[in-house]
């Protein structure tokens, strides 16, 4: 029997398959969450796994998660991220913060099961977008953007909708300040909004960083600095809400 779980983001998609078979793979989302599917439908065929089998079971989450037309259940990034954020940690009673390309989540977990969550979903200034877009305007890889911003010293981005802050930088560009420089501010200015929405919530005393930052080090150096707690690097952490879904797979039964 194998499990699958897929989690169609908004700029990357993550695939877990337990059981049988055991596979992590990504890929990019694309334009279309639709064609995604499809092409993770014949990626998992080329390697001997039918996701329209009774041998499989599989389960949708993320962005595109209703793009996913042969998922048995479509589940909610909150339960999926908290299933496999308790997986990874071996623990449940964490706070687990999860900086995504479109949303950043906040979640609380107690004795398993998800006790308080936040999503900062209508901005996307404390997100990978932000991130990305920033790179862009300083002709940088996001990469070298860590980079530069770990031998930078900051300077500080107060905008809160990112038009504005690009515009920030600009004016930033334009004075002459150093590249470096800039760097350190919007990786600082990212972290600070990712703080504030976890501040909001009871965090325990035990947090993770999972998705597409969670191998960071220096931006979970920043992110620890500012919550003045330690924030723990996860491995397999970019995959937690996939590996919550293919886990919940094996937990629910089939329709």
């Amino acid at each position: 029997m194998n499990y699958i779980g897929i989690d169609i983001g908004s700029t990357a998609t993550k695939v877990v398959v337990q059981g049988d078979n055991n596979l992590f793979f990504t890929l990019p989302t694309g334009w279309s969450s639709v064609e995604t599917a499809n092409t993770i439908r014949k990626n998992l065929l080329e390697k001997n796994i039918d996701v329209e089998s009774s041998d499989t079971r599989v389960v949708a989450t993320g962005y595109g998660r209703i793009a996913v037309d042969y998922a048995d259940f479509v589940i909610t990034e909150i339960t999926c991220h908290g299933r496999g954020g308790r997986e990874l940690a071996k623990d449940g009673n964490i706070g687990i913060i999860d900086v995504g390309g479109q949303d950043t989540k906040a979640i609380v977990l107690e004795k398993d099961m998800v006790r308080d969550f936040l999503m900062n979903d209508k901005c996307s200034a404390g997100t990978g977008k932000f991130l990305e877009v920033m790179a862009n305007r300083l002709a940088v890889t996001l990469d070298d953007l860590f980079k530069l911003a770990e031998a930078g010293q900051v300077i500080p981005i107060s905008s809160l909708c990112t038009v504005f802050a690009e515009s920030e930088v600009i004016n930033y560009i334009g004075q002459g300040k150093k590249r470096q420089d800039i760097a350190a501010g919007v990786v600082d200015s990212v972290a600070q909004k990712v703080v504030q929405l976890a501040n909001r919530l009871n965090m325990p005393s035990r947090i993770i960083l999972t998705g597409g930052l969670s191998g960071n080090d220096y931006f979970i150096k920043v992110l620890s600095q500012k919550m003045e707690v330690k924030v723990e690097k996860i491995e397999n952490g970019k995959y937690a809400g996939a590996l919550g879904a293919a886990l919940l797979a094996k937990e629910k039964k089939k329709r």
